[in-house]
């Protein structure tokens, strides 16, 4: 059991929380919620000893191991995969060869009744019972395991780290934490930079090998499949609900209504009162009364409404110029680097006005083949965009592309026109960006920060082929929400390629998946072709 024991954080004058408390019991799975800026990484990093809180502390059985997977890692590029991912047993080689060193002190040395001596052979036995009550394991099968689970071909064991793109790294970081076999793991958006195929095999093994989890991810999905407690982070305090997250959501709904009533209830009692002492201050016969409601104000609580999520304010793209009946047509097109090929007489044609998913494991393709339609490699067979076609481009590295000399206003009033300039205030409030913070130059932003920015920037621009690779990493839930509502409502053609499972629900109508160097069609939405692609994976372990 580990205890959060009333810890505050403070800073430039700042109180980000105070007086937070909380237990986290043997096998609890917990989701840390809560708006951007709200506190989450920072307690995050907290439980995990990267940080000290500026009162207050953190409880913790002695023996307890507690590992922690941050948003952004730095790895050595000194070996290879299956290398950097053995490290995670280095405690338990460390302990052998302790134990193989004494022994052989042991055996030279003659002094046997000296202290000195004693000392060695308690230590030797405390090693030992600690080393040989740790279950036999296979090691390299473990590693094995582990890696190509979360999406690491055989092939890959051998290559050096340096090779692999941050995504991947935090894959060998991940597997080396599940290794561990921690008795808490502290994770901080896991799910980025991985597809479906890894994040499932990911939330099976926390809910059924891993012991106490906390994490922090705007994957509703993966949250609700693998956590049965959430904790709000809002307004310097916390919130503990014994709920998964989309039951959670209903409690949060229910107790802001709450909220509101109380509030407005306290609203027009101190409005009754202070008229009271206005009237009466000066009637000496009400002195006593008077003086008995100051007090009475003096000593009350103030309520505080928690923020209220302002997702119902509503966006809407541009309406889209009309554009041909086939945007985007692509005939037997093969793309290789040297030997490898990506993918082979790939054929696919999307309809104007469709929302289609590119799917499928990292490296099979998928934004391959959005390069190939924005023209930005060469490949061999026939890719053509339909009449009139005007792309909107949402890369992964959109938010770097960013001009980091200007600011967040004067980003998006660079390129607003029209009505939407008079709403400008609205959708960077809505975006979190109200107010003062509007202000703020783009260099100084996170790299959430700068998605969101981007994202803004893509809403306000007339196209009718929208294409976003991975538009959600970084994005809150409540962002993500507004932006469905406008794609929903978007009235052009959309290519998604994006491992959320929720975001893709509802939007995706047609799903073209990127695997063994093929694109295969399927006439399903994204629930649809999970369950069909579970069917297939069964009769392939069948066979």
């Amino acid at each position: 059991m580990i205890s959060v024991d009333n810890i505050a954080v403070e800073f430039s004058g700042t109180t980000l929380f105070s007086d937070v408390s909380f237990v986290i019991n043997d096998n609890d799975k917990i989701a840390l919620m809560g708006k951007n800026g709200a506190g989450k990484s920072t307690l995050l990093k907290i439980l995990a000893g990267v940080n000290k809180p500026t009162r207050g502390g953190i409880s913790a059985p002695k023996d307890a191991v507690i590992a922690y997977l941050p948003q952004h890692l730095l790895t050595e590029d000194d070996c290879t995969v299956f290398e950097e991912t053995s490290k995670a047993f280095q405690a338990i080689f460390d302990m052998k060869d302790e134990i193989e060193r004494l022994n052989d002190e042991l055996t030279v040395r003659t002094d046997y009744d000296s202290d000195d001596y004693m000392k060695i052979i308690e230590s030797v036995s405390e090693l030992s019972e600690k080393y040989y009550s740790i279950e036999e394991i296979n090691y390299e099968a473990e590693v094995e395991k582990v890696l190509q689970g979360l999406g690491f071909l055989r092939e890959d064991f051998v290559r050096p780290t340096s090779e692999f793109s941050g995504g991947w790294r935090m894959r060998i970081e991940l597997a080396k934490i599940l290794l561990q076999k921690p008795d808490l793991i502290l994770l901080d958006e896991p799910t980025n930079h991985m597809d479906i195929d890894s994040i499932e095999w990911l939330e099976d093994f926390l809910v059924n090998q891993a012991k106490g989890v906390v994490v922090i991810s705007h994957d509703r999905t993966f949250v609700d499949n693998i956590t049965s407690r959430t904790i709000e982070v809002t307004m310097g305090r916390i919130y503990d609900y014994k709920a998964k997250y989309s039951h959670y959501l209903e409690l949060r709904k229910e107790r802001r209504e709450q909220q509101q009533k109380q509030y407005e209830e306290q609203r027009r009692f101190i409005a009754e009162t202070t008229d009271f002492i206005d009237r009466f201050k000066g009637t000496y016969s009400k002195t006593n009364q008077v003086q008995s409601r100051v007090k009475m104000l003096e000593k009350l609580d103030i309520i505080e409404v928690d923020e209220v999520d302002s997702s119902a304010l509503r966006l809407r793209f541009p309406p889209a110029p009309r554009s041909g009946n086939y945007p985007v047509t692509v005939k037997e097109l093969t793309k290789k680097y040297g030997d490898h090929v990506v993918f082979q007489d790939a054929s696919l044609t999307i309809q104007r006005g469709e929302k289609v998913a590119f799917v499928g494991k990292n490296g099979e393709g998928k934004s391959t083949m959005i390069k190939a339609i924005m023209k930005e490699i060469d490949f061999d067979g026939s890719l053509e965009l339909g009449h009139n076609v005007q792309i909107g481009y949402f890369a992964q590295n959109q938010a770097s592309l960013l001009d980091e000399d200007l600011s967040i206003f004067e980003t998006i009033d660079n390129i607003a026109v029209g009505e939407i300039r008079t709403k400008i205030k609205d959708i960077l409030g809505a975006f979190m960006f109200g107010g003062e913070i509007s202000a703020k130059k783009v260099k100084v932003l996170s790299g959430g920060e700068k998605t969101r920015l981007a994202m803004i920037k893509l809403l306000l621009q007339p196209v009718n082929l929208l294409i976003l690779d991975e538009p959600t990493n970084h994005l809150d839930m409540k962002t993500k929400d507004i932006i469905k509502d406008a794609l929903r409502d978007f009235d052009g053609t959309l290519i998604l390629v994006s491992h959320d499972r929720d975001f893709l629900d509802g939007l995706a109508t047609k799903v073209f998946e990127f695997g063994n160097k093929r694109v295969k069609e399927h006439f399903e939405d994204i629930k649809g072709f999970m369950a069909k692609k579970k069917i297939e994976h069964m009769r392939e372990f069948e066979k």
